[in-house]
């Protein structure tokens, strides 16, 4: 492999691409179902497997390939695993056929989960410690960055070209990426094989899973009410498409703002920022359910919408691996699967709401979901983001590792 002087900035910029790519690459259908749908010959319904399918396949791959990569430097992990993500989105750009769109998909999926549960906890050992926190909010920026500037590009691309177009793009983005990665990255010699019986064993902490079920409820609320939130915005009296599009690039801004300002607080004190952020998000899910009749009051609630969920993915990491910080691996693929069954679940009862009571549902159901993970931050004890922190991990350090050995 080239070798090349590294600077912890150009590792950490590298991995925030890595996680752009990822997720502009998850999301891409989602602007282009319409197009792909006519061109593969199947209904629009049956290509939201495009969307669909990556996020489920995520859910597994990321604790088995934590568990598969074993000892392998995770420096090649991630490289292997991005020179696939531009292979599947090749393979997605030639597609003939639904099948073989799926089939690449699928492959997406195993990059998404493998790509996350090394990502998301390795800004510790790519700066020093007391820049970590902030390293790790670059790292999730490439979410928000992906929802502002790489779905609508790609979907623009889509449009102006064609949609295969698009996917070509992102697989050379991704070959880009692997490059990067190669020569921005250190050596990653894997911290200790991962066995899934110690991943499960995790599941044991009260802390790791009150963290788990505040990620399900909170990320699952979200999801619920954010699936249908172009109905909702058009339920305002005069707001046209070129309108709905402002407020949405608005809150993608807003959720950029959001990322950064969380990850600085949730350094420090995790439970905290995060209690703050499923209040703020229950508030503005259940308000913009009477808010339909005024632009501006419906407008003010999703920049606060955006800037308050834009924080909860870098809030979320640091949370739980404040809960086991010896294991950082292993609970970052625990996190990355309970993520992306929420994002499926959330969607899926989103749906089921608007069924039964319109959009108003959905706006609901998020609040109240998000109430539910606020409520559980509450009852979990002031002091669980912070000194019994410490004192845990330093009665499980000898442990943890144990089970981690072959």
């Amino acid at each position: 492999m080239i070798r090349s002087p590294r600077s912890p900035v150009f590792s950490v910029l590298a991995v925030a691409f890595a996680t752009f790519c990822v997720v502009t690459t998850e999301l891409l259908p989602v602007g282009l179902l319409s197009p792909v749908a006519t061109g593969l010959r199947v209904s629009e319904g049956a290509a939201g497997l495009a969307v669909t399918l990556p996020g489920l396949v995520a859910a597994v791959a990321a604790p088995l390939l934590a568990v598969v990569a074993g000892r392998a430097d995770r420096r090649t992990v991630l490289c292997t695993l991005t020179a696939l993500l531009a292979a599947a989105n090749l393979l997605s750009a030639l597609a003939p056929s639904f099948a073989v769109l799926l089939l690449a998909r699928v492959l997406v999926g195993v990059c998404i989960g493998g790509v996350w549960a090394i990502a998301a906890g390795l800004a510790v050992r790519l700066v020093p410690a007391a820049s970590a926190g902030r390293a790790t909010a670059v790292i999730f920026s490439g979410i928000a960055v992906a929802s502002v500037l790489g779905v609508p590009a790609g979907t623009l691309m889509g449009e102006l070209a064609d949609w295969r177009a698009a996917f070509a793009v992102m697989g050379g983005l991704a070959l880009v990426l692997t490059a990067a990665l190669a020569l921005a990255l250190p050596p990653l010699p894997a911290e200790g094989p991962v066995r899934l019986a110690a991943v499960a064993a995790l599941l044991g902490r009260a802390r790791v899973r009150t963290g788990l079920l505040v990620v399900l409820a909170l990320v699952t609320g979200h999801f619920a009410a954010y699936t249908y939130v172009r109905p909702a915005l058009e339920r305002v009296d005069g707001v046209g498409a070129g309108v709905i599009s402002v407020l949405l690039l608005a809150y993608g801004g807003a959720g950029i703002a959001g990322n950064f300002a969380a990850g600085a607080a949730s350094a420090r004190g995790p439970r905290r920022t995060l209690l703050a952020i499923a209040v703020a998000l229950a508030a503005v899910t259940l308000l913009l359910a009477p808010a339909g009749g005024s632009l501006a009051a419906t407008g003010a609630l999703l920049l606060a919408w955006g800037l308050a969920y834009g924080g909860v993915s870098v809030s979320t990491q640091n949370l739980l691996a404040a809960a086991a910080p010896e294991a950082r691996e292993a609970v970052s693929a625990l996190f990355v699967s309970v993520f992306n069954v929420a994002i499926a679940l959330g969607a899926l009862l989103g749906g089921r709401a608007v069924d039964a009571f319109a959009v108003e549902g959905a706006l609901v159901l998020g609040g109240v979901l998000a109430a539910l993970s606020a409520a559980v931050l509450a009852l979990s004890g002031p002091r669980a983001g912070t000194a019994r922190s410490t004192s845990e991990s330093r009665r499980n350090a000898d442990r943890p590792r144990a089970t981690l050995k072959p």
